[in-house]
């Protein structure tokens, strides 16, 4: 079988183009002979009741009419023809059909044949944005197909390699810039207890929250985990108590089944919708809202809220509407926000397949709603 397949490899066009003229040669030539087989085989007999031939003084015989009169009568048609009515109309239509039936047969199966390594390059291009250490394409196939599956196996790898160094840079940078802040952090402490050291401390932290910040959501695109059965009622319950533990106001509400998700992305996603709500709100209440289909969790604040022109724009990377805070009362570390909290929980929801959506409360406060789905694609 093995051999057979390599050998209809070598005889078949290598090109989309050679291939499908091959095929549509087919099934035209198939085509003409299934017409032709079955209008033979079905079509009526002809008549066998033939009159003998003439015999020899039969041809002596005189002519009748004159020569030239006998020329101008239009020929009997033969008397197989006339009895078996050929061609008929029952006939041209068989034939018809058969042609039309075997080039609808051959077109589907060609489409399917010539469209398979097109779908695993779709369905490989989709799982890309999942999975960046995706096995590679086989490049196989015409040679377009090929073609086209060794470029998105370059591509693949190109990609892999410059999040590589992204990391590897991220971390650097990391390395370095937190370098002078422990340095600054140990002056600080050495300043005795007056009101430049709280000021000092406050703004350190301020800054290593921001390098923070942006590092891991630099990092985060070049990190990837695997999708776990997640029992996401206990993960939610677990941050609100981790809150309550600290002093914040946080309650949840609502059950929720165990869900395909990756622990440590959806933690943080969950966490920075919260911290956000606590931050601009004062409080947080996460309500669970479960179906067949998909998980909607939702972090209600208690905030002012935000305008309608801004529910979008927060979304964005290092976008910040200035609002009242309320940890802006002298506690360090209380008041720090860069604009990329939400701008991670919603690429994390996208990671899902999901999505993040804002909206304001009907009395007060803004509502976070993440979806998830509960089977993803």
């Amino acid at each position: 079988m093995a051999a057979l397949r390599r050998l209809l490899r070598r005889l078949l066009p290598s090109s989309l183009f050679g291939r499908l003229a091959l095929l549509l040669s087919a099934a035209v030539l198939a085509g003409h002979g299934l017409a032709l087989t079955m209008l033979f085989q079905l079509g009526p007999p002809p008549d066998r009741r033939m009159e003998p031939p003439p015999t020899a003084p039969a041809l002596m015989r005189p002519v009748s009419k004159p020569f030239i009169e006998f020329h101008r009568q239009p020929p009997p048609p033969p008397p197989e023809m006339a009895a078996a009515g050929f061609p008929s109309l029952p006939g041209l239509w068989l034939d018809i059909g058969v042609r039309v039936a075997a080039l609808v047969a051959a077109a589907w199966i060609g489409a399917r044949w010539l469209s398979a390594p097109i779908r695993r390059l779709a369905s490989a291009a989709k799982a890309l944005g999942q999975d960046l250490d995706h096995p590679p394409l086989p490049e196989v196939g015409p040679s377009e197909c090929r073609d086209a599956s060794r470029l998105f196996n370059q591509m693949q790898s190109q990609i892999r390699q410059q999040l590589n160094e992204s990391d590897r840079f991220v971390a650097a940078v990391s390395h370095d810039l937190r370098t002078p802040l422990t340095r600054l952090r140990l002056r600080a402490e050495a300043l005795g207890d007056c009101a430049q050291k709280h000021a000092f401390q406050h703004d350190i932290v301020q800054m290593d929250q921001m390098i923070t910040a942006t590092l891991d959501y630099l990092r985060g695109t070049a990190q990837e985990e695997p999708l776990v059965l997640l029992d996401v009622q206990s993960l939610v319950e677990c941050l609100a108590d981790d809150q309550l533990a600290v002093g914040h106001e946080v309650s949840v509400g609502g059950v929720a089944a165990p869900l395909p998700a990756q622990l440590s992305a959806l933690r943080r996603c969950i966490g920075n919708l919260v911290d956000n709500a606590i931050r601009y709100g004062g409080a947080a209440h996460i309500q669970l809202l479960d179906s067949a289909e998909r998980l909607c969790i939702e972090v209600h604040d208690r905030g002012p809220g935000l305008p309608e022109s801004e529910l979008g724009k927060v979304l964005a990377p290092f976008y910040r509407f200035e609002l009242p805070r309320y940890g802006q009362r002298g506690q360090v570390g209380r008041d720090i926000g860069v604009g990329l909290g939400l701008s991670i929980a919603h690429d994390i929801a996208r990671r899902h397949q999901g999505a993040l959506q804002l909206r304001n409360g009907e009395t007060a406060g803004l509502v976070a709603s993440l979806q998830l789905p509960r089977q993803p694609a």
